[in-house]
């Protein structure tokens, strides 16, 4: 079992940044895909940002295309996601997630193997 350690959401006014960061107990994420999802009150779960695991190509969903960014570390266990420009359609919980399948093309899988606990982002003033 994977166990994850979220942290950087918060309450933040419409234009302001927030970084995500999730640290798993894994010795490095080099080998997997990674993901974080959002899910809204009311509404679905939604990929906002995937890498694959063996080309490190990224997907962005259109609604944070330029203002976000996924990234990990090379021989780190820790995943971000940098969020600029924030709208309050931004609020919600998000999920980071990995994957162990090796696959290329930037894509995001249906599912992932293990999650995170979640993380609040309020983008209110």
């Amino acid at each position: 079992q994977v166990h994850f350690v979220e942290s950087g959401g918060g309450l933040v006014q419409p234009g302001g940044s927030l970084r995500l960061s999730c640290a798993a107990s894994v010795f490095t994420l080099d080998f997997y895909g990674i993901a974080w999802f959002r899910q809204a009150p009311g509404k679905e779960r939604e990929a906002v940002a995937c890498i694959s695991s063996s080309d490190d190509l990224t997907y962005y969903a259109d609604s944070v295309k330029g203002r976000f960014t996924i990234s990990k570390n090379r021989g780190n266990n820790t995943m971000y996601l940098q969020m600029n420009n924030l709208k309050p359609e931004d609020t919600a919980v998000y999920y980071c997630a990995i994957d162990r399948r090796w696959y290329s093309g930037g894509y995001c899988l249906l599912e992932y193997d293990y999650w995170g606990q979640g993380t609040q982002v309020t983008v209110s003033s």
